[in-house]
């Protein structure tokens, strides 16, 4: 289980159940032996009365009389309690009346004072039988007799049974109010947790800055980790991108004297050439670097931005450069559309492709978008010479180098195919539906 609610719930729940089964097995087993006791109790309490109603001659014969009022059940058939006295030889010597509907059982003899409690079968139903030796003095001597009662276990085993569905109703009712009790304290106890994630999901959205609730103790030092991390990544993503800029700066201002020496310089116009050219291929391989390194990619905090606002601020900025041209541009955006990137990050790589379009368009540039599953299709096409299918091969190449780019399509490619795969994307180029070519960008939503 990955959920940290589901895992303590069914932990107490485990130890909860556990708990309550050990307890109805503890109170279960502690209600038999006392019903046992008590049933033992009452079970020597006949015995002695059965005693004080026997007499003994000096020859040892046992007299009973014809009623005894204070043990009545010993006198009725069915009444499930029963007794009889055995001799020394376990020779029965006296039964009473209820004995009639069971057999006598055969017990072993016991020696003087010895007593003997045990359970049964008579009739094929549980008795527990009670048995005292004892030895009667009388003039003519000492005469040692056993007695016995037996009782039916079903009144025992009824008051059991009973105690028991009490015992398992009232604990179930218990163990299911506890496990409710248990599922609001959790409820309450992990409230901070989930407000934590709320908030960190609010960040990686982009809609607050940082984690900002008040918390327990236990997570404030973790808030507070998580929001140190966020301002210093976002610091150093600010100073990689100044780091960035000073360097192009530094670069440029060398790569401008280069090319003014030269045209300055008595050269042949074919060196002045070459070295020109060399000039700007080092000027656009540093600023593809550049541009690629300084790609924010996506990361905590990034906002959703829509995408129509920025594909139209774009054509009119390239419009206004291809002033001569002034195609028929179509934008099948909707308002709905939106991507989770950095708004630098989305100018550059639409720039390219809308200015790449401009280039080789020859009336209309078409710009689309729409959804296919949890990613955001974007397609960029013009109606211009198009591209051949095996310079296609070698544009989506993995691994191309600037340098190895192809003119009018290189560095600006790369830049896009990079940042795409920046937020996990890819760029995708397509013969356009019938002439000129068709750039795709898909991207997680």
């Amino acid at each position: 289980m990955r959920s940290l609610n589901q895992r303590i719930l069914f932990s107490a729940s485990l130890v909860l159940f556990i708990f309550i089964v050990g307890t109805a097995l503890t109170l279960d087993r502690a209600f038999y032996d006392s019903g046992q006791r008590a049933l033992q109790d009452r079970m020597l309490g006949k015995l002695f009365l059965l005693m004080g109603e026997v007499e003994v001659d000096r020859k040892g014969s046992l007299s009973m009389p014809e009623e005894l009022p204070a043990l009545i059940e010993f006198e009725q058939l069915n009444s499930g309690v029963y007794a009889f006295i055995t001799d020394q030889t376990n020779t029965l010597v006296w039964k009473s009346f209820s004995t009639l509907s069971i057999p006598i059982p055969s017990r072993a003899p016991l020696l003087e004072g010895e007593k003997k409690f045990e359970q049964i079968m008579l009739n094929d139903e549980p008795h527990f039988i009670y048995s005292f030796a004892v030895a009667w003095e009388t003039d003519g001597g000492d005469y040692p007799f056993t007695f016995h009662v037996i009782i039916e276990s079903a009144s025992l085993e009824a008051q059991i049974d009973s105690y028991r569905t009490d015992l398992w109703g009232w604990l179930g009712v218990m163990g299911f109010l506890l496990l409710i009790m248990q599922m609001l304290v959790l409820h309450w106890g992990l409230r901070p947790m989930r407000q934590v994630s709320s908030e960190l999901n609010a960040v990686e959205s982009g809609v607050q800055e940082s984690v900002q609730g008040l918390y327990p103790v236990e997570l404030k030092r973790l808030t507070d980790n998580i929001n140190s991390l966020i301002q210093h990544e976002r610091k150093h993503q600010q100073r990689y991108r100044n780091a960035l800029a000073d360097l192009a700066h530094s670069l440029k201002t060398p790569l401008t004297i280069l090319q003014g020496t030269i045209r300055t310089e008595k050269l042949s116009v074919n060196m002045k050439t070459v070295l020109d050219e060399q000039i700007n291929r080092m000027d656009s391989i540093i600023q593809y670097q550049l541009r690629r390194a300084a790609t924010a990619g996506s990361s905590p905090g990034t906002r959703l931005i829509a995408l129509r606002p920025v594909v139209e601020k774009i054509v009119n900025t390239v419009n206004r450069a291809h002033y001569d041209k002034c195609p028929q541009i179509v934008i099948e955006i909707g308002s709905e559309f939106c991507l989770r990137v950095d708004e630098g990050d989305l100018m550059e790589l639409l720039g390219n492709l809308i200015d790449n379009a401009f280039k080789w368009c020859r009336r209309t540039v078409t710009i689309s978008a729409q959804c296919v599953h949890d990613d955001i299709v974007l397609k960029v096409e013009d109606d211009g010479p198009g591209v051949k299918q095996e310079e296609i091969g070698r544009l989506t190449e993995r691994g191309v180098r600037a340098d190895q780019a192809m003119p009018g399509h290189g560095i600006g490619l790369a830049i896009v195919r990079d940042i795409a795969q920046a937020y996990d994307g890819a760029l995708f180029i397509e013969p356009g539906k019938n002439i000129g070519v068709s750039f795709i960008i898909r991207i997680k939503r």
